[in-house]
């Protein structure tokens, strides 16, 4: 018996852990750090395009800018996106996700804005700091979202990793003083919570509930006595069946 107890602990100790990946659909491929899903796939292609873009955009806002928030804004976005740009295709090459080359057509034709404004000028100040604050907000809702739902580990360090210079970006895009809030289109107002119902759903009533309380019989729980008549049943059993044991093995 102790031999065989001996060999399950070595098995059991010796066994490395195995901690199965849920199974969440064919979207999902399973990999070192947790399963993979479109979203996280989808985080790092809107990266790699966001870079495609603000990189140039922000080295833009250096050469063409006379204000000095702006063109401190450029150098975050070139530095940011530098960083952000090293991690993107780190990763994706590990998880194996494929990365655009070339901005989309929105972000090209937000590059065209700039490049068509006169250097030097507010209405240059005016299309960088808007574009940039606005397309800023869409992305850190989003990667708010895959933070929040992903199982994979690597994702979820790498979104923490772009919130951080998402949302330092932002800053210094509002610290230029040409953002304009009043555009609540490109910048959608924040809401509290979402619109009470006007007639509110009614709980249903509540049944009173009834708690047996302990009877007590002369002053003992029910508790202890049913103890003690176990206890008592059990002496008995043993006495008799002992008699009887020593009855058949003394005739």
């Amino acid at each position: 018996m102790r031999t065989l107890l001996a060999t399950i602990l070595v098995l059991l100790l010796g066994a490395p852990p195995a901690f199965a990946q849920p199974d969440l659909g064919p979207e999902f491929t399973p990999t070192q750090f947790g399963p993979m899903g479109p979203a996280g796939r989808d985080l790092l292609v809107k990266v790699a395009l966001a870079g495609l873009w603000e990189g140039p955009a922000g080295r833009m806002g250096l050469e063409k800018s006379a204000s000095p928030k702006v063109q401190e804004a450029g150098r975050h976005l070139i530095e940011g996106h530098a960083d952000l740009d090293r991690r993107t295709v780190e990763l994706a090459r590990t998880l194996n996700v494929p990365l655009p080359t070339q901005p989309n057509a929105d972000q090209q034709g937000w590059l065209d804005e700039m490049t068509a404004a006169p250097a030097r000028s507010p209405e240059f100040d005016r299309i960088f700091a808007n574009r940039l604050r606005a397309a800023h907000g869409g992305v850190y809702k989003f990667l708010a979202s895959v933070r929040t739902g992903t199982r994979n580990t690597a994702i979820r360090d790498y979104a923490k990793v772009c919130m951080d210079t998402v949302l330092d970006h932002m800053t210094v895009l509002e610290a230029t003083g040409a953002v304009d809030f009043s555009d609540t289109k490109a910048i959608p107002i924040a809401l509290v919570a979402a619109p009470a119902s006007s007639t509110p759903p009614v709980a249903p009533p509540r049944q009173p509930q009834t708690v047996a309380q302990p009877q007590e019989s002369g002053g003992i729980p029910d508790g202890l006595l049913g103890l003690g008549v176990l206890a008592a049943v059990a002496i008995c059993l043993y006495l008799w069946t002992g008699g009887r044991s020593s009855g058949k093995s003394h005739p």
